[in-house]
């Protein structure tokens, strides 16, 4: 394979200061390699054994590479492209990382290189996952059992006609973890997939795939791509040895070495020591060796024809202004380096001395008093420059649209209300990190408390797409209308911040999937919970896709939108995605949205969301209160470890007569089979792959119930029957659920 030869090119000036340590090699072949890097067998021209630079000759036999050699970074076996530094001073590393193929006869695939235990890692803000081919939806499994995905559509698109990665033939997805060390690519697709029709999947460099690679087909004739690595200097093991110093005065040679603000990962619970050299200067801050000044005077500088000098960190403009000398410095901005802040004064002759002292007091005094005018006038303009900006952010938030929803009556004003922003703010403590509830991909949730002394859940929204404003304000209109015990109520918004922010109700008791999963063991999750859970979810699903004023699609059932209140019944939260429909509309067109292993597959392949769609995720909600088991989970007794989907699962064991293996424990202690059975029925007509054949959530609700009730008669008669044992209610049994054309494994 070919990777740009920018990545490997070292581009250095005469007057860069020393990179490597003395009598260490700085270079192999055209890479660059600074310290704490460094090139072996010499153990002090490397910081220790992770650092270490094997500098290898190249295999290839042409003429053109013969004696070229390469650098590998030996610890981890990784090629080398690059060292290079970012702003705040750390230096990133760039490899190259092998692409993996899936269906690809007669070709290796292989996955990235494992750094765990090592201090490298893969960089989240360089690196994003791609998957190139049709129809193909790659995911990249974490060491933390994390799930980042994407996925490409088309039909026969492999001409090369699409050069841009947006999801027809190409897909690529940011990274959401700071701390990857190591993971597995997999992948799905919607049709079976022959062999020998390759696919690719890969974490690349967003840089080189953007901006290096003419087009993303190109991948197909390569075998590695370059990947970012960065690195993490434990603060606690080598702090003493770099001079740990946390100010920015004294010797501007000095380099400084400081503790990172923000620990870079979780994982190793370790502290990054992030070394530089001050602004102005330049050098390899970790050789511990005095930085050199930047001679500007020689470069770039903003004096033009006045007389330059150069000064340490900075440089000085010497001009004559009507017989006197003005001097203006200037220095490199701390907060923005790319800008100089900039001091002047006047050299004043000595027969001016006496005449300078006294303007100096007269000015002094004056000046006094126009900073306190000035002070006051910054104050007023600062105010009116709130006002206006909250104003900006209101009418770009569509708050004009919604007032004139509020005044037309379309909204009822006892049921939402517009807050100011200082309200939430003193509400939630200015947003505090200790007032998060919960994040997700719509935005964070804060507990606030307001000032009549109600609890409430403040929702900060990303940022709002201006062409979706229209939208947004529609949903609120839409959500301020729904009146369901089992739907999270929203009370209000706040327009007037640079992102909208939702007011709900609070519900205390957290998400339905840590109680299916055992994260709150206090509370007895008994099956008659569970039946009385899935009611209420079913009855108000049924309800926004019938009773509401307008059909409404939830679009993102799952356990972790489903809370609990005081009374732990359920309540539909998280709304972000909804979208409503006329009534004689059968379906939304969009691009596909939801959470893998809830994720319809029928509406996968079409992107076409009908309110079956929900249903099936329902069904997945109803087969995890059945199981006590993730959506996705690892599957067991292979020797590699594979991830399986549940509603998957579920339906190849109905097939094979398996349901009660699989079936939760005290579900089956608590449980009679019939009833079991029943439940068992209908979460796999719910699951059903063609969506028509799915029951509505009308009929879902009927029959959970008739179970429901069922249930509750028999327990009120053993209770009645003074000791008396009952065997279980035939009727129950006659509740014969019909079956289900085969479902499909792929998904």
């Amino acid at each position: 394979m070919v990777i740009s030869c920018c990545y490997g090119a070292a581009t250095t000036s005469a007057a860069s200061a020393l990179i490597a340590k003395p009598n260490c090699t700085a270079h192999c072949g055209d890479v660059a390699i600074p310290y704490p890097f460094g090139i072996g067998p010499n153990k002090d021209c490397y910081l220790d054994e992770w650092f270490q630079i094997d500098c290898r000759h190249n295999n290839s036999t042409t003429s053109a590479n013969y004696s070229r050699q390469v650098p590998f970074l030996k610890s981890v076996n990784l090629e080398l492209l690059s060292i290079f530094p970012v702003k705040d001073g750390r230096q990133l590393v760039r490899v190259k990382n092998p692409i993996t193929l899936f269906s690809c006869e007669g070709k290796e695939t292989r996955q990235a290189q494992n750094l765990t235990g090592s201090p490298f890692i893969y960089s989240r803000t360089a690196n994003a996952l791609v998957a190139v081919d049709c129809d193909l939806f790659a995911r990249m499994i974490s060491d933390h059992d994390r799930v980042i995905g994407c996925g490409s559509f088309c039909q026969s698109i492999k001409d090369g006609s699409y050069g841009f990665c947006g999801g027809i033939g190409c897909c690529e997805a940011a990274l959401q973890t700071y701390d990857l060390a190591s993971f597995e690519m997999q992948s799905n697709s919607s049709t079976s997939i022959p062999m020998g029709d390759c696919k690719y999947a890969f974490l690349v460099d967003k840089d080189w795939f953007l901006v290096e690679l003419p087009n993303f087909w190109h991948v197909k004739h390569m075998d590695n791509v370059p990947v970012v690595l960065d690195w993490i200097l434990n603060a606690n093991d080598y702090g003493e040895r770099f001079r740990e110093k946390p100010d920015l005065t004294g010797n501007y040679s000095t380099p400084i070495c400081r503790r990172n603000n923000v620990t870079l990962t979780s994982l190793y619970n370790r502290t990054s020591m992030i070394c530089r050299c001050k602004l102005g200067m330049e050098g390899n801050p970790y050789l511990l060796q005095p930085c050199q000044d930047i001679d500007e005077c020689k470069g770039s500088n903003q004096c033009g024809d006045d007389v330059c000098e150069n000064v340490a960190g900075g440089y000085s403009c010497h001009s004559n202004i009507n017989g006197r000398t003005r001097i203006c410095t200037h220095f490199a901005s701390i907060l923005h380096p790319n800008n100089t802040n900039t001091t002047c004064h006047f050299i004043p002759t000595p027969g001016q001395a006496s005449q300078t002292i006294i303007l100096g007091l007269g000015s002094g005094v004056g000046l006094l008093f126009l900073l306190i005018g000035a002070w006051w006038v910054h104050k007023i303009v600062k105010k009116r420059k709130t006002i206006a900006r909250k104003k900006m952010f209101f009418k770009r938030n569509g708050g004009l649209l919604l007032e004139q929803q509020l005044l037309s009556g379309e909204v009822n004003l006892d049921k939402i209300k517009l807050f100011n922003s200082k309200e939430l703010e003193k509400a939630t403590n200015n947003f505090s990190i200790d007032r998060i509830l919960g994040q997700g991909g719509q935005g964070t949730v804060y507990k606030g408390m307001l000032v009549d002394g109600r609890i409430v859940a403040v929702k900060k929204s990303k940022m709002v797409d201006k062409s979706k404003l229209s939208e947004f304000i529609n949903e609120v209109v839409i959500l301020s209308q729904i009146n369901h015990r089992n739907v999270v109520q929203i009370m209000g918004c706040c327009l007037e911040t640079e992102v909208p922010l939702l007011v709900y109700e609070f519900i205390p008791n957290g998400t339905l999937s840590q109680y299916i999963q055992g994260q709150i063991e206090e509370f007895p999750f008994t099956w008659d919970k569970r039946l009385q859970i899935a009611t209420e979810v079913a009855g108000a699903l049924s309800y926004l896709h019938g009773a509401a004023s307008f059909p409404i699609y939830h679009r993102d059932i799952k356990s972790a939108n489903i809370l609990l209140d005081e009374k732990y019944r359920a309540k539909i939260a998280d709304f972000g995605t909804s979208r409503s429909i006329s009534i004689d509309q059968t379906h939304l067109t969009t691009r596909v949205h939801g959470t893998f292993g809830y994720l319809d597959p029928e509406y996968f392949r079409s992107s076409q969301f009908t309110e079956k769609s929900d249903v099936y995720s329902f069904g997945v909600v109803l087969v995890e209160l059945l199981t006590g088991q993730k959506p996705v989970s690892a599957a067991t007794g292979s020797q590699e470890e594979e991830y399986r989907s549940l509603a998957t699962y579920f339906i190849t064991s109905m097939q094979e007569d398996r349901l009660f293996n699989l079936v939760d424990a005290q579900v089956l202690e608590e449980g009679s089979e019939t009833e079991i059975q029943v439940v068992a029925n209908l979460a796999r007509r719910c699951l059903n792959m063609n969506g028509r054949d799915r029951p509505t959530m009308r009929e879902v609700t009927s029959e959970l119930e008739a179970v429901l009730m069922s249930r509750k008669s028999l327990i009120s008669a053993q209770q009645n029957s003074d000791g008396i044992d009952f065997g279980e209610d035939d009727s129950v049994g006659n509740w014969d659920v019909e079956s289900l054309s085969e479902v499909s494994a792929s998904y």
